[in-house]
């Protein structure tokens, strides 16, 4: 009997092993720079950030609009450079300072990490937001008092069963106050299903992610693939006119 548990001892301890060894957690942020990472602001080329919107200091990407003397509608999105299907993305966000001169009432202490968001060398000069699906990251100043929200700029999903195109879709989880560092975390599994997670708790989750054939911008990408199904993507981080931070971004890769 000694021997059987024993046994069994061992198998779970393996068992464990190899269950921590296959979650191989990536850093995809170094601390330092923006490598690996591509800026796309409207009205300008990719790659171009001629305010420098996109910084580095403090082992965070920062959005900072100390060179804008007002917001302009330059709504931009930080692009990492692989295209991903089935993955789980983690970071820690927190809202900072004040919000640009110009900036939206609604983009009050608003963020976002985009995820299947179309190839960013697909965005129209002037386009405002890639088709996507935003996790959206509110600060309590903002007028919508929950974070880790969904919405779906040229697509939409299923929600509790239902076919839903309802731009924006509120969670219950409170938002957070200003400086204060909050973790998101989100599992994508590819076409299928999303899980967005705050702080280790999910706050959302939905299914059957498709790209809108009455949007004008997802429509080309539509004909382009010749399905609605939305797939796989790239991940982006938003800036919206108010001062917001990232950093400790990972990316799992997993299994179809």
């Amino acid at each position: 009997m000694k021997s059987f548990f024993r046994t069994a001892a061992i198998a779970a301890l393996f068992i464990s092993c190899a269950s921590a060894e296959e979650e191989k957690w990536t850093s995809i942020f170094n601390g330092k720079d923006l490598d690996g990472w591509t800026p796309k602001i409207r009205g300008f080329a990719l790659g171009e950030d001629p305010k420098k919107t996109f910084t580095v200091a403090d082992g965070a990407i920062k959005v900072d609009y100390t060179n804008y003397p007002e917001w302009g509608e330059a709504y931009g999105h930080l692009y990492y450079k692989s295209k991903l299907s089935n993955y789980r993305i983690r970071l820690e966000y927190r809202f900072t300072g004040e919000q640009v001169k110009g900036g939206p009432g609604w983009a009050k202490q608003n963020s976002g990490i985009m995820l299947h968001s179309q190839a960013p060398e697909t965005m129209g000069k002037d386009q405002d937001f890639p088709c996507s699906l935003e996790f959206q990251l509110l600060g309590a100043g903002n007028g919508v008092k929950s974070t880790g929200n969904l919405c779906t700029p040229g697509t939409y999903i299923t929600l509790d069963g239902k076919v839903n195109k309802t731009h924006c879709n509120s969670c219950k989880e409170p938002t957070r106050p200003l400086d204060v560092w909050v973790k998101a975390e989100a599992e994508v599994r590819g076409g299928k299903l999303v899980k967005q997670l705050i702080d280790g708790k999910v706050v959302m989750e939905y299914t059957d992610l498709k790209l809108d054939s009455g949007d004008g911008n997802a429509k080309p990408l539509i004909e382009a693939s010749g399905s609605e199904d939305l797939t796989e993507g790239y991940i982006s981080l938003q800036s919206e006119s108010h001062p917001v931070e990232f950093k400790n971004i990972e990316i799992l890769e997993l299994k179809p």
